[in-house]
């Protein structure tokens, strides 16, 4: 099989991770891919590199975008590909319809609750959760052409950080929030929190436009001594090593892939009700999970976590089964291809009664 993976997005972020994650794991099976991204990342450009995956970077430009569809349109008819994988909606904008030149399916990949209109030429379309499937078909889309498949994370085992790099104590309870410095995050939330939780610090891994106003806060509620912002980091997996609470307050959250990165490294995980953990986050069994902005119950639940051991044992114990069960990177493999399995065949049949 053929995979022509295509992503724009931005410097960083989770569906930017997940992209990489998805062309690694596929890197270790036979089927053959090509990428074609931008070059506004060097450590995705350099990964893709390291794998021996051959790659075009472009511009995806919302203005002038013929350059972009001149370089898709060109590997498209010289790879062949079964499957061309739009991630994002920028991607999916330059899709390519059949002709007879090619004979590929396209699939359009949704980390949130995007309009499929964005996928313009793309008969398939995967989403992360379950309710962004509904919101899939809802929209329009026939229940047949809408799918599910699940993330991954995969960490190699890290050394610990050393925390007087940071400035931060090896005797105190450390949180880590890995997350955009965005409204949507509930950062804002959590820094109050931390006025509560006098005995703990806070790293903050991430960049954002809201970097100048949270450190504004930081300082204005008198928690400069106890935070650190860190800043974007390809190191989540020691970052997470080093913690002892994965911490994830966020407003709005499709999915949200910190949940299944606590888990991995077995962290307890305190998190809100955003969308995408409500769905997976079962509250005092594999994580503790609070209602939205609520600063008082993101509180005693980092609290609960901090003193509390039973509690905390428990809820790791859990996540890492949770996580074994749905969130490997033996499970995405299995996945992934049998959905492309899926839908080629299912293609070939619609072709064959038309």
């Amino acid at each position: 099989m053929k995979i022509l993976q295509i992503m724009a997005g931005d410097n960083n972020g989770g569906a930017e991770t997940f992209f990489l994650d998805a062309v690694t794991a596929l890197s270790e099976t036979d089927h053959q891919q090509h990428v074609i991204t931008r070059a506004n990342n060097d450590f995705k450009v350099e990964k893709i590199r390291q794998l021996n995956i051959p790659f075009d970077v472009a511009g995806f430009s919302n203005i002038f975008k013929h350059p972009t569809a001149k370089i898709i349109k060109e590997r498209i008819n010289s790879f062949q590909p079964d499957i061309v994988h739009h991630y994002m909606g920028r991607a999916g904008s330059y899709s390519v319809a059949n002709d007879a030149l090619n004979n590929h399916v396209n699939i359009g990949w949704y980390g949130g609750y995007y309009k499929p209109t964005r996928f313009k030429h793309c008969n398939h379309h995967v989403a992360v959760t379950q309710d962004i499937v509904d919101h899939i078909i809802a929209q329009g889309v026939p229940a047949s052409n809408a799918h599910l498949l699940h993330i991954y994370a995969e960490f190699e085992k890290a050394e610990k950080l050393d925390r007087a790099a940071f400035d931060t104590p090896d005797d105190v309870p450390l949180m880590v929030s890995l997350s955009r410095l965005h409204e949507k995050k509930g950062l804002d939330v959590l820094l109050k929190s931390l006025r509560q939780v006098p005995e703990a610090y806070l790293w903050i891994a991430g960049s954002g436009p809201l970097e100048k106003q949270l450190k504004q806060q930081t300082k204005d509620l008198g928690l400069e001594d106890r935070v650190r912002f860190l800043g974007w980091r390809n190191d989540r997996e020691a970052l997470l090593e080093t913690a002892d609470i994965c911490v994830f307050p966020s407003r709005y959250e499709p999915f949200g892939a910190v949940v299944i990165e606590a888990w991995a490294m077995q962290k307890p995980l305190v998190t809100a009700k955003a969308a995408g953990p409500k769905a997976y986050v079962k509250h005092e069994e594999n994580g503790l999970i609070v209602q939205i902005d609520d600063v008082d119950a993101l509180t005693n639940a980092i609290n609960r976590v901090i003193t509390d051991k039973d509690l905390c044992a428990h809820i790791v114990k859990n996540g890492k089964k949770a996580y074994g069960e749905n969130f490997t990177r033996e499970v995405f493999k299995k996945n992934v291809i049998a959905l492309y399995e899926r839908i080629l065949a299912q293609d070939k049949k619609s072709a064959a009664v038309a």
